[in-house]
């Protein structure tokens, strides 16, 4: 995950580069929407790389749990980061919409944002890539950012292609107020999920139900009750009760409850797993939270 992080620090640190040149020569504000969203995604990046690193730092004594909701804190904060970008593009582009600006030196804004779109692609496959691998929260968020950097690039090429070589001066204007909602809705998704994993939302219905499923495999489990479950990070924690027959004997049922734990951990590698043991017929009593 560290080294996702600082390939998408390098990429943001080129287009940031390439795209102020090109904006100052071509005054395209879908140039400016593009140069707006790679200078936040450095920044974002940037954050990244920092909550990616405390977040694969080991528990400690303070830390039991590890420090892996660093990874949504980080994705919050992104989505302040994109927010903010999306609020000002608006601003700019309404104003263009108003005191309509000429867009100059078109082609040289085409040179630039080709290869910018390729470069983005590439960050975006690695990144998915890296995300299959560790589920990390930090690094889906930043490629989304990159995933919607190939469509506002996109948008970029054809806003400038039609004020350059059509005479449609609107579309430039037009195509950044296109990208500043696009840059809102992603900033409300990923706030909508970090909030979620830092609030301990329960893991979607398919994951509980596979993990009811694979407890369930096992033919001394005969019922799973009382499932808890929460993501922190890359990191899932799963708590549950399985109910085995009254007559086994404690190794017994401890051995059970490894192989339950096995099958959940063959599936979700970076969980953390707790399981509690209840004798068949067994009355229990359950302190409401």
């Amino acid at each position: 995950m560290r080294l996702a992080t600082v390939v998408a620090m390098t990429t943001a640190v080129v287009l940031v580069s390439i795209k102020t040149g090109a904006y100052i020569t071509t005054n395209s504000v879908s140039l400016l929407a593009s140069l707006a969203d790679s200078a936040l995604d450095l920044l974002a990046s940037a954050l990244n790389f920092f909550a990616v690193r405390h977040a694969l730092a080991p528990a400690d004594d303070d830390h039991r749990f590890g420090h892996s909701k660093a990874e949504p804190l980080s994705a919050l904060g992104q989505s302040a980061f994109i927010a903010g970008s999306g609020v000002l593009l608006a601003v700019e582009t309404a104003s263009r919409f108003v005191s309509p600006a000429p867009v100059e030196s078109g082609e040289v804004g085409l040179y630039v944002m080709i290869p910018s779109t390729i470069i983005t692609l590439l960050l975006v496959a690695f990144q998915k890539y890296v995300v299959r691998k560790t589920g990390s929260m930090a690094i889906t968020a930043d490629s989304l950012h990159y995933t919607g950097d190939l469509l506002i690039n996109l948008s970029v090429i054809a806003a400038i292609y039609a004020a350059t070589y059509m005479d449609m001066a609107w579309a430039d204007p037009l195509f950044g107020g296109a990208i500043a909602v696009f840059l809102l809705v992603n900033a409300g998704k990923i706030a909508y999920g970090a909030i979620g994993h830092l609030m301990d939302a329960e893991m979607p219905d398919a994951d509980r139900d596979h993990i009811v499923a694979l407890a369930r495999q096992n033919p001394h489990v005969k019922n799973v009750h009382e499932l808890r479950t929460r993501q922190s990070g890359a990191r899932a924690f799963v708590q549950m009760h399985i109910v085995l027959d009254k007559s086994l004997t404690l190794l017994e049922a401890h051995r059970i409850s490894d192989d339950v734990e096995n099958a959940i951990l063959a599936a979700y590698p970076h969980a953390d797993v707790i399981i509690h043991q209840d004798p068949e017929g067994v009355p229990e009593m359950h302190r409401k939270l």
